[in-house]
């Protein structure tokens, strides 16, 4: 079927994302590896296995899909993150735009606080 190969291939993508997540600050990795993991779980196990069995990515994975969980300590660099990015953009942007990414990110912190910790 046709499925299986666009859905190896988004988690290849996913799993590059995750990767350049790793050396960026702006880019997350977590989230990526998840979406990986669910593409491979459709397309093949086997990568699946490996992103579960991680040391460090795999327990967040597993955390995720069986409390949609995120570990308090991502909830606070998150949190930080977005406010100096929200800081730094009302800094910088014109009055049209000014106040987008902090409402932005308070729709997406307030999504995220609501989710448990562990």
């Amino acid at each position: 079927m046709m499925k299986k190969p666009v859905y190896r291939a988004l988690g290849a993508l996913s799993v590059a994302l995750g990767l350049v997540g790793v050396f960026l600050p702006i880019m997350p990795t977590t989230p990526f590896l998840i979406l990986a993991a669910y593409f491979f779980g459709r397309s093949h196990p086997e990568w699946e296995e490996k992103l579960l069995a991680h040391p460090t990515f795999g327990p967040l994975i597993i955390a995720w899909r069986e409390r949609g969980a995120i570990p308090l300590l991502a909830k606070w660099l998150a949190t930080a993150m977005l406010a100096v990015s929200s800081a730094g953009s009302g800094w910088y942007l014109s009055d049209g735009w000014r106040y987008l990414p902090a409402v932005i990110s308070v729709v997406v912190l307030a999504w995220m606080w609501s989710r448990p910790s562990r």
